[in-house]
C-alpha cells in the first residue's frame, strides 16, 4: 500500500533492503516506539497485548537496520515519566526486557548485534536489570549494530546530572568555566560514546519529542508516521530511510 501511495505522489520507488539506494544510510537512528496501547484498544485487546506485540517489531526493525548498514539503533523503551502509569502496566513493561531477550538474544548474537542500555539503573527492578546486564555482557564482543535501549531514561534528568557534574568540577577548581563547551557537555551525557542520532522516527502520529535526547537531537532529521509501533514494518523503516536520503543537512549553514 505504501509503495502504491508513494507512486501516486510521484516519488521514486522505495528501495529494497539490498538496494544500492541505501548508500547514504544514517549512522545512528533513534526511534520513539509509540502506539502500542492504541493499537490494542482498536482491536478490543488489553494494553499489555499491544506492548507484547511491539516486542516483535523491535526484532524486525533491529534486523532491518543491521541489514542496510545502520551502526546504532536507539529505542525509547521506558521513560522516567512512564512510572506514572498504572502499577499493573508498569510491572508488565518491566518484564518485557526479560521476555524479549530470553527469546531473541540467540538471534541477536547470530546477527552480531551488541546490546547496550542508557538510563538510570537504580530504580529498575532487579529482574529487569539482571536480564539487560546479561545481554550486555554476552553481546559485548559483537561488532555489528549497537542496539541501545533507552530504559528509565529522561533527557532533562540526563542534562541536569551532566550540569551538576560540571558544576562540581568547577567548584573543586578542576575545571575553568571558560572550558565548558559542546564537547565537554557531550562527554557527560549517557551517550558519550555514541554519535548523535542522524534520524529520529516516531510512530503513532504524535508530533513531539517527549523528553527524548533533547541535546543530541539538535540537528537530527525528524520523521513521523501515523502507523502504530506494532504495525511498523521493514517497509515503513525503509520509507523513513529513503526520506532521510532525500534531505540536505545544513547544520545551520547554506
Amino acid at each position: 500500500m505504501i509503495k502504491r501511495l508513494w507512486a501516486k505522489l510521484g516519488r521514486p520507488s522505495l528501495p529494497s533492503a539490498d538496494s544500492e539506494a541505501f548508500d547514504n544510510v544514517p549512522r545512528h537512528v533513534a526511534i520513539i516506539m509509540d502506539g502500542n496501547g492504541r493499537w490494542a484498544k482498536n482491536r478490543g485487546l488489553p494494553r499489555m497485548a499491544g506492548h507484547h506485540s511491539g516486542m516483535k517489531t523491535v526484532k524486525r526493525i533491529t534486523i532491518a537496520a543491521e541489514r542496510i548498514g545502520v551502526k546504532y539503533l536507539t529505542l525509547y523503551a521506558f521513560s522516567t515519566e512512564n512510572w506514572k502509569r498504572p502499577r499493573a502496566e508498569v510491572d508488565f513493561l518491566m518484564k518485557l526486557p526479560e521476555q524479549f531477550l530470553e527469546v531473541e538474544l540467540k538471534d541477536l548474537m547470530a546477527n552480531n548485534v551488541q546490546v547496550r542500555m542508557m538510563g538510570y539503573k537504580e530504580e529498575l527492578p532487579s529482574h529487569t536489570l539482571k536480564a539487560v546486564e546479561e545481554a550486555i555482557s554476552r553481546t559485548a564482543g559483537n561488532t555489528g549494530l549497537v542496539l541501545n535501549f533507552a530504559l528509565n531514561y529522561g533527557s532533562r534528568k540526563e542534562m541536569l546530572e551532566a550540569i551538576k557534574q560540571i558544576a562540581v568540577d568547577v567548584k573543586r577548581g578542576e575545571l575553568e568555566p571558560e572550558a565548558i563547551d559542546d564537547r565537554l557537555m557531550d562527554s557527560r551525557l549517557l551517550t558519550s560514546d555514541i554519535p548523535d542520532p542522524d534520524l529520529l522516527i516516531r510512530t503513532s502520529g504524535e508530533l513531539r519529542i517527549s523528553n527524548f535526547m533533547l541535546w543530541q537531537l539538535a540537528y537530527s532529521e525528524l520523521w513521523f508516521t501515523d502507523v502504530y509501533w506494532p504495525e511498523f514494518t521493514e517497509e515503513h523503516f525503509h520509507e523513513a530511510i529513503h526520506e532521510y536520503q532525500r534531505r540536505a543537512r545544513r547544520y545551520g549553514g547554506l
